[in-house]
Parts: C-alpha cells; sequence; structure tokens
C-alpha cells in the first residue's frame, strides 16, 4: 500500500493518507489574538479543509486528540464549539490534555485521523 503525503515540507506533511486512513498534523487557528472560541472554530475550519483535500470529511472522523493551553479555564468553551461542529452521532475517539504549545499564543491545537470514504 502506498503512502501518499500533502502539503509536505522538510519538517512535516498536513496530510497522509496511507490504507484508507487519513493522518492531519496538528492544526492551529489564524487569529493567535482570539479567544480559545474563536481559535477554535478556525482550527476546526481549517481541518475541515484539509479534510475535503484528502477526499474525506468530518463525519468520518475516527480520533481526534486536543491539546489546550489551559484545561481548567478553555475547556468549556472549546467543548461548546466542538460539539456544535461534530454531526450528530459522529463522535470519534478523543483525547483531550493541557499542554505546552510550541507558540504562547496558540490556546488550542488539533490532531485528527479519518477513514476515506
Amino acid at each position: 500500500m502506498s503512502v501518499q503525503r500533502q502539503l509536505t515540507n522538510e519538517r512535516m506533511s498536513q496530510i497522509v493518507t496511507h490504507n484508507g486512513t487519513v493522518y492531519l498534523s496538528g492544526q492551529v487557528g489564524d487569529d493567535m489574538n482570539a479567544d480559545v472560541g474563536q481559535q477554535t472554530r478556525e482550527t476546526l475550519a481549517n481541518i475541515e479543509r484539509l479534510l475535503d483535500l484528502a477526499g474525506t470529511d468530518k463525519s468520518r472522523v475516527l480520533s481526534a486528540t486536543i491539546y489546550l493551553k489551559d484545561i481548567d479555564a478553555q475547556f468549556q468553551a472549546m467543548n461548546a464549539v466542538w460539539d456544535q461542529w461534530l454531526p450528530k452521532g459522529s463522535a470519534p475517539a478523543r483525547a483531550t490534555v493541557q499542554a505546552k504549545l510550541c507558540e504562547p499564543e496558540i490556546l488550542v491545537e488539533i490532531s485528527i485521523v479519518a477513514a476515506l470514504p
């Protein structure tokens, strides 16, 4: 089975597809001055765009790992956006952890594994 990589640079690929599964690198929002709700909305929009480019969609998400800068302060606001974004009946396996992210302005990062149709 071949491995396909999209949006690749010397360090990473945004999308890797293998054996009917799509792996997305960790995604963040665009506005680093926004609150966690807005950063989550932007992050999920970026994820949708990448899933579409890979040939799948958010209803086929298998697993999500969500990294929050401050889980105590941000978990509810992130979940409010996540719950609106996720199609009913499509809840993936999920882990949410607190993490020191690569830039201090980043409040949320999400990585996704999804199935191809």
